[in-house]
């Protein structure tokens, strides 16, 4: 007989990243950060989760951050793009700018747990989904397809979309247009998908999130 072969587990996309990975955090929380991190860009979670695992470590009063220890705690070398991340988790309401926490007249920022940047957003009537999802309110079908794909903490959140994209119905050349990807970038998530949910067809992932 021939050794069988072993199953090769899929890495994440290097251009997505897991839900709620490291730094890792609490149990209570983990559900949330992973909704959160929906509607984030890789660089801004790199950045949202750098801050909240240093926030968890210090005391309350502790947890602003100046752009010059952000630089060094996400090790992210190009102030611009430290810009370009923390301006976009602004305009998510992810983190707070602070005047001058540190007394010096520089920026500084503040990270709220992800549960409180979920009720800030529904506050405002903000949807916590992200734009490539289209929910409609009410649809308790689909917000439960969202909690069961997100407690998957094996699929990134290019995975995510794109599983959820199925439960709408949509076929794989209308998932590349509303994630602007390929069609074989999709086939490439779909199939981490299955293997990841343990189906081998779309109407058992679909079966799989909605039952």
């Amino acid at each position: 007989m021939y050794p069988q072969k072993r199953q090769r587990k899929p890495e994440p996309d290097s251009k997505t990243y897991p839900l709620g990975q490291p730094p890792d955090p609490p149990p209570d929380n983990a559900r949330a950060l992973s909704l959160v991190a929906l509607s984030h860009s890789h660089l801004e979670h790199r950045i949202y989760t750098s801050m909240l695992a240093e926030a968890t470590a210090r005391s309350a009063s502790e947890s602003v951050f100046s752009t010059r220890q952000l630089l060094d705690l996400t090790g992210i070398r190009s102030p611009s793009t430290l810009r370009r991340g923390l301006d976009g988790l602004i305009a998510k309401l992810s983190i707070e700018r602070q005047g001058n926490g540190n007394g010096d007249g520089r920026r500084c920022y503040l990270v709220p747990a992800p549960e409180e940047v979920l009720a800030r957003r529904a506050r405002l009537g903000i949807e916590p989904y992200p734009r490539q999802l289209r929910v409609r309110p009410g649809n308790r079908n689909f917000e439960r397809a969202v909690e069961r794909a997100i407690a998957n903490e094996h699929l990134s959140r290019r995975e995510v979309q794109v599983a959820l994209c199925c439960v709408e119905g949509l076929t794989n050349s209308e998932i590349g247009r509303r994630l602007n990807v390929s069609q074989q970038t999709v086939k490439f998530h779909l199939r981490h998908v299955f293997l990841k949910f343990g189906v081998r067809r779309r109407a058992e992932l679909i079966s799989r999130l909605l039952l």
